[in-house]
């Protein structure tokens, strides 16, 4: 077996629009550490992401991202919010639904369709 010594994996996450996109997750309270012309750095709880001035559809609508969350029902109200002011278009919420895996997820679609998975797990 390889060792990679391994201490982070980051995604790259596509966006049709950066700007709109940098705005979205900023919004969602993720933390932009760097940016140029074509690449973001995001910080979120732990872990790190790139997003990217790079787009295709059939990547885009396969592309997702699972985030553990405190609370899935809050984070739907908020996000319902945030998506209702129409800063976001392309952007979508769907309420929380218990998954037969143990979580209560809010799925949220980012403005180039990219899903995210709000995942609150059962505290049993």
């Amino acid at each position: 077996m390889i060792d990679l010594r391994a201490h982070d994996v980051r995604s790259f996450l596509p966006a049709q629009d950066f700007a709109l996109s940098k705005a979205f997750y900023a919004a969602l309270g993720c933390t932009l550490e760097w940016s140029d012309e074509d690449l973001a750095l995001f910080h979120l709880g732990g872990a790190r992401f790139y997003l990217q001035r790079y787009y295709v559809n059939e990547w885009a609508d396969n592309c997702m991202l699972h985030i553990s969350v405190q609370d899935a029902a809050q984070c739907f109200a908020d996000v319902s919010q945030l998506i209702g002011t129409g800063r976001f278009p392309g952007a979508r919420v769907s309420a929380p639904k218990q998954e037969p895996y143990g979580a209560c997820v809010t799925y949220v679609w980012d403005p180039s369709g990219v899903l995210l998975h709000l995942a609150q797990w059962d505290r049993a």
